[in-house]
């Protein structure tokens, strides 16, 4: 009984050190802003064409696809174009034929993939690539 009052006696004096170790000393206002301007659309298509004509390895072209098709706007048809190149390079014909798919995915309609294919036919022949549709006889 005595040993157990003493536990009490002592979390009840304890507590309060801890709880005040845990608080913050003092909250301060931190602004987060980007000093860089907004990226515009042939920047944008700028960068990842230089990105994918530099890709050497096939970790590499994931990487910049995943980070192109993350953007809320569809890549040009240049961009596409050096992304095909780029997996045709590592030898991954399944992403050459996924980079296709993403297309599909990011354009808002049926017509407007047919225009990318149409703009990429000479491209897509010359690297022998087919789109899943192609693949599956979609």
């Amino acid at each position: 009984m005595v040993l157990s009052l003493a536990r009490v006696a002592l979390r009840a004096t304890a507590r309060p050190a801890l709880a005040a170790a845990v608080r913050p000393a003092a909250f301060t206002a931190a602004r987060y802003s980007s000093h860089q301007a907004e990226e515009s659309y042939e920047q944008f298509n700028e960068r990842y064409q230089a990105f994918f004509s530099q890709v050497g390895d096939l970790f590499e072209l994931q990487r910049g696809l995943n980070n192109c098709f993350a953007y809320d706007l569809v890549p040009s048809t240049d961009v596409v174009e050096a992304a095909l190149r780029a997996s045709r390079k590592v030898n991954d014909y399944a992403t050459a034929v996924r980079i296709l798919e993403g297309v599909k995915e990011k354009v808002e309609n049926k017509g407007q993939y047919e225009a990318y294919l149409t703009e990429l036919k000479p491209v897509i022949e010359e690297l022998g690539i087919q789109t899943k549709e192609q693949l599956y006889n979609l």
